[in-house]
């Protein structure tokens, strides 16, 4: 995708889509958070970045906006900035719903760092914050209903299907982590991944076709173009989730290798038929040691990953994904200068090490 547009280098045009999204989207959904009744409303705040555990303002860290810039570009490139400007709220939504899994999948994978500060369950408890993870999806179909513009009704069909989605990923991600290291297969965690992390960037991506009054067959590429990035998305997160650097995540590196969970690039390691690939699964069939021997564990199994060909793998394969998102770009909007905030954002979550 290098050279495809003709904005500023590095990720810089990314960058700059991402800032102007969070000034755009940040007081509709500061708004929303703020209409909840109190004792949702202070997790909602401490979850955003907004408070402190106590309260007090924070200056906020909501996260990169990834998904709301999705809905943003995708309106401006099939409708111009009025487009853009009318799909404010549906991001938002967008945003409201990628929030309510966060705090969710923290809970259920037990994280307890986010964002660079503990996750909103081991501050206030796992039902405060399952509950303000239920609020947010309320909040952000509330959104949609309340909004005037035509499509908003079909955007909020829409995004319930996708949450829907996204249970379902969630479901078949806890199911394979009960399995033993030989018996899940790679197309079975590529599913999973997609209907995880795919289904809502594809939705992002779909919400903004449909608020520039896109048809069925614009849609249908744009959520195409959104799944297959979010697949690529999701293969380099969970590269760095193993070999990324905590001081820029935010989050404890290995932390998907200590408790055994089946990420892409570990599933692709056991089922590469390589050397090292029994090595691995020997070691996966083992408890992480929780009270003392645990020192060079992670080290001792991230390398053993990359000998069986897990991160070379899922490099290529997050490659592979974004040659079919521009594919399915090209459906919708052949004209790259068009389309080059789309692929601005696309390239920036493949190129990313936080």
């Amino acid at each position: 995708m290098t050279g495809s547009t003709a904005g500023p280098p590095d990720g810089q045009e990314a960058a700059a889509q991402l800032e102007r999204t969070r000034a755009l989207v940040d007081p509709e959904l500061r708004a929303a958070v703020e209409s909840l009744p109190a004792s949702m409303r202070r997790i909602g705040l401490y979850h955003f970045g907004w408070q402190h555990a106590d309260g007090t303002p924070a200056a906020g860290n909501a996260g990169k906006a990834i998904r709301p810039a999705l809905v943003l570009a995708a309106a401006a490139a099939l409708g111009g900035p009025a487009a853009r400007a009318a799909a404010v709220r549906a991001a938002a939504a967008v945003e409201l719903v990628h929030n309510f899994t966060l705090l969710h999948d923290d809970v259920m994978d037990r994280d307890t760092t986010r964002r660079h500060r503990p996750t909103a369950w081991t501050v206030f408890g796992d039902t405060d914050a399952i509950l303000a993870g239920d609020a947010l999806q309320a909040l952000a179909l509330r959104l949609l209903a309340e909004d005037p513009h035509p499509a908003s009704a079909r955007a909020a069909a829409r995004l319930t299907t996708c949450v829907i989605e996204l249970c379902e990923g969630q479901h078949a991600d806890s199911e394979l982590e009960q399995r033993a290291p030989d018996a899940v297969t790679l197309d079975e965690v590529l599913a999973m991944a997609e209907a995880k992390t795919g289904a809502l960037l594809g939705c992002a991506c779909a919400l903004g076709a449909l608020y520039a009054g896109a048809d069925e067959a614009d849609v249908a590429a744009l959520d195409g173009f959104g799944r297959q990035a979010g697949l690529a998305f999701q293969l380099i997160d969970d590269v760095i989730g193993i070999w990324g650097d905590p001081r820029r995540t935010g989050k404890p590196v290995g932390a998907d290798l200590a408790a055994r969970k089946k990420s892409l690039p570990v599933v692709a390691a056991l089922t590469s038929g390589a050397p090292g690939a029994a090595d691995l699964a020997e070691m996966y069939a083992r408890p992480y040691p929780r009270e003392g021997g645990e020192d060079g564990e992670i080290a001792r199994t991230a390398l053993a990953v990359e000998r069986a060909g897990g991160r070379d793998w899922a490099q290529a394969e997050a490659a592979d994904r974004m040659a079919r998102a521009v594919q399915e770009l090209t459906r919708a909007i052949p004209d790259p200068e068009a389309a080059g905030g789309l692929l601005a954002l696309a390239e920036f979550v493949t190129r990313r090490s936080s």
